[in-house]
């Protein structure tokens, strides 16, 4: 019996045509490592195996997890887990992986995160493909000025570099979601935020964004008034016009305004 989506885990499973192209997108090679998440009834699974040297495939649905467990080759290892809770870099001891994956729609923010974290800096996660919700992934290649453009796409931008792979129409899965979807790249690089910065940079860009469409000057005013510093002080430091919008600045402006308020407090 075909394994059934479960809606509770926001299961989608792409079909075997749709996999070959993402397969294609994704380009393994004999000598990599793999890590999938969310390998559903294995479509995905199969093809990145034979052209990979092993994979990881990471599960949360138990019966799913007994089916792959039953069918998986020799260098398939299937590890019944939550990808919220589990420890990707513990899977890196042998070398440098890889992730691919379909993420569930209702907790892809986190896992983006979740890479992130983990693939910053620590040269163990070279990149990961995933297929998101196209909403999504016009917020990771968004850029400054546009409606997209906001916390995700800077915090995202600072720890790697984003490249769009595919469209997918709802067709494209069983069942089929109510959006079109995407498939992106991370390719992971050390963060360009100074460690010393980080903590400013963060609390500063999810304070503005809050409050995106007031300008600069006021939407800066609650993470001012916890630093100590005016925020017209700190974008005259900066060199940036107060009457801007958060979405209109880029990261070296971000860069700029956090130092300026880290070099006050």
């Amino acid at each position: 019996m075909s394994a059934r989506p479960k809606r509770r885990f926001g299961q989608h499973f792409l079909a075997p045509v749709w996999a070959d192209k993402v397969v294609a997108a994704i380009d393994p090679r004999p000598d990599q490592r793999f890590v999938e998440i969310g390998p559903g009834p294995g479509v995905l699974t199969w093809r990145l195996a034979s052209r990979a040297a092993h994979l990881t495939a990471i599960e949360i649905d138990r019966y799913l997890v007994q089916d792959l467990r039953r069918d998986a080759p020799a260098n398939v290892e299937i590890v019944e887990a939550d990808i919220l809770d589990f420890d990707l870099l513990s899977l890196a001891a042998g070398g440098p992986i890889r992730v691919a994956g379909n993420l569930p729609y209702n907790i892809s923010s986190p896992i983006l995160f979740k890479l992130l974290d983990a693939g910053s800096g620590s040269g163990r996660l070279l990149d990961a493909t995933v297929m998101l919700q196209r909403e999504v992934a016009d917020r990771l290649v968004a850029v400054p000025g546009t409606k997209d453009y906001g916390v995700l796409t800077i915090f995202t931008a600072v720890r790697a570099d984003v490249t769009r792979l595919l469209t997918l129409p709802p067709g494209a899965f069983r069942p089929p979601p109510k959006v079109n979807s995407a498939v992106v790249r991370l390719t992971f690089k050390p963060s360009i935020v100074p460690p010393e910065l980080t903590t400013t940079f963060g609390g500063m860009v999810k304070t503005m964004f809050m409050q995106r469409r007031k300008t600069l000057a006021n939407a800066l005013g609650p993470f001012a008034d916890a630093s100590g510093i005016s925020a017209a002080a700190a974008l005259s430091a900066a060199g940036i016009d107060p009457v801007r919008r958060p979405e209109t600045l880029a990261t070296p402006e971000l860069l700029a305004l956090a130092a300026a308020f880290q070099r006050k407090a």
